[in-house]
């Protein structure tokens, strides 16, 4: 084989996009392999750190990405049921003197676009739909993918960017499905237009209640608002119609603030999902195959770091094959080495602030607001320190 056969990467979302491109700024050529009929994203909104934009910087992106986003001054923490204030992080211009970049919110078919349009514009890249990976060989010397309907495509290595429910992570891993933990989230995106209830629309707010959280933003410069209600319930995995899904909301929301039922009002309920996450494992790689973002770990959504880690790691993927050109193995290694603690870190803490301080309950809410009072900004951006400055690169 020489470098120029492709590096396969299955999976055309944020991560594999990443992937693909810091790649081809190492000169190395790729082919993504998306199963949907066409590129695309889920289209509802989404945050990110600063630690994203060290991976935006090295991509030349940076100006593409913060043109489609919005800065919002406040990250707030309310009580779901009497709208009492629990926690401001300012997101504003002072988290952007400490962490040099900013916090933003985005919509995701927005970013995954710039990914997307950049990769357009590289030869080294080639971009293949339609083309759901059914399984794979690894010969020794280089990889086989077959697709459902019959093609394959070979390639010098395979990253798995496949998602929480990876094809790959079944081969390499075999821990079954992912760790369901009882809870159901659901999205909605409506006109800014159509939004009559007094709450805060500039900035990413989070209602904290008993067993539910609703979190809620402004999209596309203030003309989208973006919700999503999370909430525990045995019926997580389940199917039904709107009727039953909007009866078992007003339910679960019965005790919330006005407020809060305004906004599940709002609700479509044509996005529904069981929300689960991975538990941490060591191993992402074997052979000439590596998992990537969800596929190797996956997360609650408490950091707003799923897509973020997926970001960072194909950059410290790319890299990593570059200073071991060639050399997969040792490539694979030094890119696990690299990434595990840190992102074990994000699911473990995500698990931990799910349960103590999204969900609490009873006398668990007393004491998660008695700890809370004590935090201000200095604290907060020191407890983020560790996240928000960006990882190696490898």
């Amino acid at each position: 084989m020489t470098v120029r056969d492709p590096i396969l990467i299955v999976g055309g979302g944020l991560g594999g996009l990443t992937t693909a491109l810091a790649l081809a700024r190492r000169g190395r050529a790729t082919r993504v392999l998306e199963g949907a009929p066409e590129f695309g994203a889920i289209g509802y909104g989404i945050q990110f750190g600063p630690n994203v934009f060290h991976v935006f910087d090295s991509l030349g992106l940076t100006a593409e990405v913060l043109a489609v986003a919005d800065s919002p001054p406040a990250v707030l923490m309310l009580d779901a049921l009497n709208g009492k204030e629990l926690v401001r992080i300012p997101t504003g211009a002072p988290l952007r003197a400490r962490f040099k970049y900013p916090y933003i919110i985005v919509h995701r078919i927005d970013l995954h676009n710039v990914l997307l349009d950049a990769c357009r514009r590289s030869d080294a890249i080639e971009l293949v739909a339609d083309a759901m990976v059914t399984g794979c060989e690894d010969r020794g010397d280089r990889v086989t993918a077959a697709t459902a309907d019959g093609r394959a495509f070979s390639g010098a290595a395979l990253v798995a960017a496949d998602g929480i429910r990876s094809l790959f992570r079944q081969k390499l891993v075999g821990d079954g499905e992912p760790r369901p933990v009882g809870y159901a989230a659901l999205r909605t995106i409506v006109p800014m237009t159509e939004l009559n209830i007094d709450i805060p629309r500039d900035s990413v707010v989070l209602w904290s209640g008993p067993g539910y959280h609703v979190i809620h933003y402004p999209l596309r410069h203030g003309a989208q608002f973006n919700i999503v209600a999370v909430f525990r319930t045995s019926t997580h995995a389940e199917k039904a119609d709107a009727a039953t899904y909007r009866a078992e909301l007003e339910q679960t929301y019965r005790d919330a603030h006005p407020s809060v039922r305004a906004l599940n009002a709002m609700m479509d309920f044509g996005w529904r999902r069981s929300v689960a996450d991975r538990d941490p494992v060591r191993h992402w790689h074997k052979g000439r195959i590596v998992l990537l973002g969800d596929a190797a770990h996956a997360p609650l959504q408490s950091l707003a770091q799923g897509a973020g880690m997926a970001i960072e790691d194909g950059l410290c993927l790319a890299e990593a094959i570059h200073a071991n050109d060639g050399d997969f193995v040792t490539a694979f290694r030094r890119f696990q080495a690299l990434r595990l603690a840190r992102t074990a870190r994000v699911q473990l803490e995500s698990r931990a602030i799910w349960n103590w301080l999204l969900h609490a309950e009873g006398v668990g809410r007393d004491v998660r607001d008695a700890t809370v009072a004590d935090w201000d900004e200095a604290r907060i951006y020191d407890c983020l320190s560790w996240l928000y400055r960006g990882a190696s690169a490898g």
